[in-house]
């Protein structure tokens, strides 16, 4: 399939043939859904920790005599039913991380692009390159290209002025091709590819 490509200032820039194995897949909902998960439970940080019945301080002496009292059996204060006293099978620091075939990745990723597609959502410029690293130089181009939220990915290497200069504006991120990524695409409005970036992400799919 063809789709047009244009340069930083709007201007048209001739066009540019995708591959349908890549971009024109029919999306699907629950490969989009693993794959995100996937990526969301590895970043997870897992440091959740209570202390237990045998990590809170107090003291271990039995708190009053077996029989006699009238009251329940109680040998320490520690026990999860007192005020103070340990956390009866709370979370504990552990990975949430879990496997997802490298296939199934490939194909989320595939699925990814072919929805920004779909939705009309994807554009492809040029080059993303600027002589001087200026922030308000870019957000103009963006106010007039009229991206809200985007996802620029470049080739193998970013250019640094364009990297300098998106980086104070929340509303743009800036990837290189090798860390395009489900949650990412997803994530943005619009997804910005350029024409290296192209190349690079059929010669990494296809």
């Amino acid at each position: 399939m063809k789709l047009d490509v244009i340069n930083l200032d709007a201007a048209a820039a001739g066009s540019i043939d995708l591959n349908d194995e890549v971009f024109g897949l029919e999306p699907r909902a629950d490969i989009l859904h693993r794959v995100v998960r996937w990526q969301r439970a590895r970043a997870q940080a897992g440091t959740h920790s209570v202390k237990g019945r045998s990590e809170v301080s107090y003291s271990t002496k039995k708190i009053y005599r077996q029989k006699g009292t009238g009251g329940a059996r109680h040998g320490s204060r520690k026990a999860p039913i007192f005020r103070k006293g340990g956390v009866y099978k709370g979370p504990t620091p552990r990975s949430h991380e879990h496997d997802l075939p490298k296939k199934f990745r490939k194909l989320g990723l595939k699925h990814a692009l072919s929805a920004k597609m779909t939705a009309g959502e994807l554009v492809v410029i040029e080059e993303a390159k600027l002589t001087e690293a200026k922030t308000k130089e870019l957000a103009k181009r963006l106010d007039k290209l009229g991206w809200k939220r985007a996802l620029v990915i470049d080739g193998a290497d970013v250019d640094e002025n364009f990297a300098r200069a998106a980086r104070n504006i929340e509303t743009l991120d800036v990837l290189p091709s090798v860390g395009a990524n489900v949650y990412d695409i997803l994530k943005r409005d619009t997804l910005v590819l350029t024409k290296s970036a192209v190349e690079a992400l059929e010669a990494r799919l296809a």
